[in-house]
């Protein structure tokens, strides 16, 4: 019989995590303990056992939207060896989430397991099913979960092996991709370490990013807050890209378990020519490389692989990087009360837009 308990201690539960396959950083203690001082959800961190034995990890935030109550497992629940090696397992975890969406009389329960349901570009040579993730997804929609109109991290990825050597990963590259590695070598572009001291300058690039390229960020304190909270756990490490002593480019690594991920990224409107984001991918493929990582996550890539998917130019500079395409299950919610949740999938968009339209004006 499957067993659960509330873990209350840090190292209890990143040490739980970590070696765990897909385990991930937004499950660890550090995320949770950010997303409650900024946002508000409250972490809940379930530990799943069948006969003294880890089956499952479950960071699970909840959050009270007036009278009614949320909860959201991002990147969870991370599943031991033992339970993708056993679907019993599996649906019994699910069984478990569900009964703790019913306790809390939640609208919904949203969960987005860092399981791969395919891998490579859909339809090509390489696109290759995984069985896990087809049967744990036929097992949510037995359980009555569905697919979320909600999703709030990226479906799909691009994952690069950090296991063969640096001259195999260079060699590995497209050719216009290597080529522009060195250009910015050869233009004087160079790289360092950032530290706590550099945060302002990692936010003003960003701004610059966001402004340039249409899309909206949060105020400075919030990513000063998470980028120094996960620096300061050795979870977070950037680095910064500059010519002639100045800052044009950043990014910002997220590290934890087996996987580093690149997770933020931004340049300068001047010097762009120089390339300094190639280079920038490379120093950060040697870095996590180096420091023990196995797997760099480019994060994210298009929900549709054609030029209409608002991500295409971002997706043809990582996959020069030649990393696998790696397609997730998704967020799938569960919902206790199903007339509720539908109004609230109807009402919830509308109150976002006003709310987005008060903030520009």
């Amino acid at each position: 019989m499957l067993t659960q308990r509330i873990i209350t201690e840090r190292d209890t539960w990143n040490e739980a995590l970590r070696p765990l396959p897909t385990a991930h950083i937004l499950q660890s203690w550090e995320w949770g303990e950010f997303k409650q001082q900024t946002t508000g959800w409250q972490p809940l961190r379930l530990m799943f056992s069948h006969d003294q034995t880890l089956v499952a990890l479950a960071s699970v935030g909840l959050r009270r939207i007036g009278p009614l109550t949320v909860m959201y497992c991002s990147k969870g629940p991370c599943f031991a060896q033992t339970a993708l090696d056993q679907p019993a397992l599996q649906a019994e975890v699910l069984r478990g989430l569900v009964q703790l969406a019913r306790q809390h009389h939640a609208i919904w329960l949203k969960i987005d397991p860092d399981i791969p349901a395919a891998a490579g570009v859909p339809g090509e040579a390489d696109d290759q099913p995984n069985p896990t993730g087809q049967g744990l997804m036929s097992e949510l929609k037995r359980g009555g979960w569905r697919f979320s109109d909600d999703q709030v991290q990226f479906r799909n990825t691009v994952i690069i092996d950090l296991r063969p050597s640096e001259d195999e990963l260079l060699a590995a590259m497209s050719q216009n991709t290597r080529r522009k590695v060195r250009t910015a070598e050869k233009k004087e572009v160079t790289v360092r370490d950032a530290t706590l001291d550099d945060l302002a300058t990692l936010y003003r690039l960003y701004q610059i990013t966001g402004s340039r390229d249409g899309f909206l960020i949060r105020p400075p304190e919030y990513y000063q807050s998470e980028w120094k909270l996960l620096m300061q756990a050795g979870l977070a490490h950037a680095l910064i890209a500059e010519y002639a002593g100045q800052p044009i480019a950043h990014v910002i690594l997220f590290h934890f378990g087996h996987t580093c991920w690149y997770f933020y990224g931004a340049s300068s409107n001047d010097e762009r020519e120089r390339m300094p984001n190639y280079l920038l991918q490379w120093a950060a493929m040697r870095w996590a490389k180096a420091h023990g990582y196995a797997r760099y996550d480019l994060w994210g890539a298009p929900d549709v692989f054609d030029e209409s998917d608002r991500m295409w130019g971002v997706y043809e500079f990582k996959r020069g990087f030649r990393g696998q395409v790696t397609r997730y299950l998704g967020a799938w919610d569960y919902a206790p009360y199903p007339p509720l949740y539908a109004a609230y999938t109807r009402l919830w968009p509308r109150l976002l837009a006003w709310l987005r339209r008060r903030a520009k004006k």
